[in-house]
């Protein structure tokens, strides 16, 4: 019953848009910045903010905010990230996880990854329907947001700009962006089976975004993000 008080924790507005904006920045976040995000007074959003804590929906811990160390930096700040745990609720109990993890583990021992790699392509072409490809970056991420990626932009243009990780090479030498993923669907197979899943994943991105398209997705894992970025294809560099 434990995940169901958690996600019973939600049930508040005010907690749940904290929760949200905590969620979506991928860093930790202090009292104010969360306060002030959701307009709301510091002592509520600090309520709310280790309510969410208790319920194991975010985790807690405490830094100084100003960057300096040492006589006159301050005291630390109480700071806030999303918590790595999955919280889910089936009524009546349902265990998916468990058979998706045998049919893995079946898959990987017969050597079936072309296959699933196949049917992962022709499941996000089916998803994907009568669309065309993606248009571009953005319309990418309004697709993989909605199939619960948590896509976000990084490179020229986004707002960590230059402190993003490189990526293919636009004109004068500079990083193109690249959309990056904070959450992987798939998070707890793709654990026990990261090569089996992640090339799933791959083929099934490729089919749902359009292979021949203005974008394209490629493997470039980063711990605590999905394996898969997306960027634009090459003859789309500018």
């Amino acid at each position: 019953m434990r995940d169901i008080d958690a996600i019973a924790a939600l049930q508040d507005p005010v907690r749940r848009r904290l929760y949200e904006y905590v969620a979506a920045q991928g860093r930790e976040v202090g009292r104010n910045e969360a306060a002030e995000a959701v307009g709301v007074a510091r002592t509520l959003a600090a309520h709310h903010l280790d309510k969410l804590t208790e319920s194991g929906l975010l985790e807690s811990g405490s830094r100084r905010l100003t960057g300096r160390s040492g006589p006159g930096a301050g005291r630390p700040a109480k700071v806030y990230t999303r918590a790595r745990a999955e919280r889910s609720v089936s009524l009546p109990g349902r265990d998916y996880r468990t058979a998706a993890e045998l049919l893995a583990e079946a898959a990987e021992e017969a050597g079936l990854d072309v296959g699933l790699r196949a049917a992962a392509r022709r499941r996000g072409d089916a998803l994907r329907g009568s669309a065309a490809p993606c248009a571009g970056l953005a319309e990418a991420m309004d697709v993989l947001a909605a199939r619960g990626y948590e896509p976000h932009l990084e490179g020229p243009g986004s707002d960590r700009g230059a402190d993003g990780p490189e990526g293919p090479e636009g004109e004068g030498g500079a990083a193109a962006p690249v959309v990056r993923m904070r959450n992987c669907p798939f998070h707890a197979v793709a654990e026990r089976f990261p090569p089996l899943v992640c090339g799933m994943n791959l083929a099934l991105l490729e089919g749902l975004l359009g292979a021949d398209g203005p974008v394209r997705a490629r493997m470039d894992a980063r711990p605590g993000e999905c394996c898969v970025v997306v960027e634009a294809s090459k003859n789309n560099i500018h």
